[in-house]
């Protein structure tokens, strides 16, 4: 079965840290720019960090730049997520998404729901 899978969220106080997994499962992600993406309660779904096919460059949104960090894992075909200093307006669910224009300097982490794969999401809560 084709898909994606992320783990790694859960419950944290302000300020700590949370480390999320994208593993792909009947394709290889090395193949793929990777997005992560989040959507907070009564809010739209919005772009975090990407890494691309291309070059393996990456990209943040000004929110969260300095504090999270994207990274591969081919042999494990696994794709990280580094969440450090994690603030209340972090709390969302984080899904991640594959496609080959993912990252790409014109797409970025634009939303696209026609991108080739999407995970089911993983909570992230930041409280005290």
């Amino acid at each position: 079965q084709l898909q994606l899978v992320e783990s790694g969220g859960g419950l944290v106080q302000p300020g700590g840290s949370l480390r999320l997994s994208c593993t792909a499962s009947g394709f290889n992600l090395e193949y793929y720019g990777i997005g992560w993406f989040r959507q907070a309660p009564g809010k739209e779904r919005e772009g975090v960090s990407c890494i691309s096919v291309s070059d393996g460059s990456t990209y943040y949104v000004d929110s969260v730049k300095g504090r999270f960090t994207i990274s591969r894992d081919n042999a494990k075909n696994t794709v990280y997520l580094q969440m450090n200093s994690l603030k209340h307006e972090d709390t969302a669910v984080y899904y991640c998404a594959a496609d080959s224009l993912i990252c790409d300097t014109a797409v970025r982490v634009a939303v696209d729901d026609t991108y080739d794969y999407w995970g089911q999401g993983t909570q992230v809560t930041v409280s005290s």
